[in-house]
């Protein structure tokens, strides 16, 4: 039967957000801000390490503040690069590089080299597959309900790794994957061209967008769910309160995900490995101000998680 054309257009001004902290138990001090931003700002969702070193005060953090806020959702953030692996070496020796101490092996650390593999056919399926089962596996024996996953660094965006990644997600019984590609929104000129950094960013951003088309395919070809796209990634480092605002007044219609990194700067994120570090108390101000509620608001954004995708 024919849906009313009324409800038709109704449906399609819906603006829907998920705002999703990435590099869940990657320090306490993340942990702990992450569960401030849930509580005190619009967080609404998470992705987990499961092989981070504070993957314990995670869970406990999240089994606390979904007693308080049960619509905040927890999905993996699968780690194939810049990491350690669960599985050992010889299961996923494709996915490894030598390192110099004492010719021990880890995951690449270079987004670049691990491209050039997933480009080139060199990364195993079936090692990738193991790999992502493991890290679901370790979070769902933690009691964790898992709603999606994405990928550190937006790895799944290679379709080498798409592919292998889906299918241990629906055998773990996860619906719903990010969409790392989305509209590059307009930004103020006069900053753009202060910041060489932004710039590359989008150069990159731009060329990645060839495998925007066949992600949605083999994402619905394996029967699981994304938004429209994600916002938010070509300002990571960057973000500032005019940048949040600039953002939620060009949302299109549909349901996109907010793509964002708050943590407390601490003596462990000092040693962690992340270029991000100053900027993630910054996020965590701008998640949590009212001006950026007010934003949402204005605009008629209805935040969600990966609950209600």
């Amino acid at each position: 039967m024919a849906r009313p054309r009324f409800l038709a257009c109704y449906t399609a001004m819906v603006r829907r957000l998920i705002v999703n902290a990435d590099d869940l138990g990657m320090t306490t001090g993340i942990n702990r801000a992450i569960a401030e931003g849930c509580e005190k700002g619009i967080i609404s969702s998470a992705t987990l390490m499961a092989t981070s070193k504070a993957f314990d005060d995670a869970v406990a953090r999240v089994r606390e503040l979904q007693i308080r806020k049960p619509h905040f959702s927890v999905g993996c953030h699968v780690v194939l690069l810049d990491g350690d692996p669960i599985l050992p070496p010889e299961r996923v020796a494709s996915l490894l590089e030598l390192t110099s101490k004492a010719g021990t092996a880890q995951l690449r650390s270079s987004l670049t080299g691990f491209a050039r593999s997933a480009l080139t056919g060199r990364l195993k399926p079936e090692e990738i597959e193991a790999e992502a089962n493991a890290q679901f596996e370790r979070i769902q024996a933690a009691g964790l309900t898992l709603t999606h996953f994405d990928c550190h660094k937006h790895a799944h965006m290679f379709p080498d790794i798409l592919g292998p990644s889906l299918r241990a997600a629906k055998a773990r019984g996860i619906r719903a994957i990010r969409n790392p590609f989305g509209r590059l929104f307009p930004l103020p000129v006069g900053r753009l061209l202060r910041s060489p950094k932004l710039w590359a960013r989008f150069a990159e951003m731009s060329g990645l967008r060839q495998f925007a088309a066949s992600f949605r395919r083999e994402v619905e070809k394996q029967g699981l769910r994304t938004p429209d796209g994600s916002v938010g990634v070509l300002v990571t480092g960057e973000l500032d309160q005019s940048y949040f605002t600039c953002i939620a007044e060009n949302l299109p219609e549909g349901t996109w995900e907010f793509v964002c990194h708050p943590g407390y700067y601490d003596a462990d994120l000092d040693q962690a490995r992340t270029r991000l570090r100053q900027s993630r108390e910054l996020e965590l101000g701008i998640l949590t101000s009212p001006e950026s509620k007010a934003a949402l608001q204005r605009r008629g954004i209805e935040l969600i998680s990966y609950h209600e995708l």
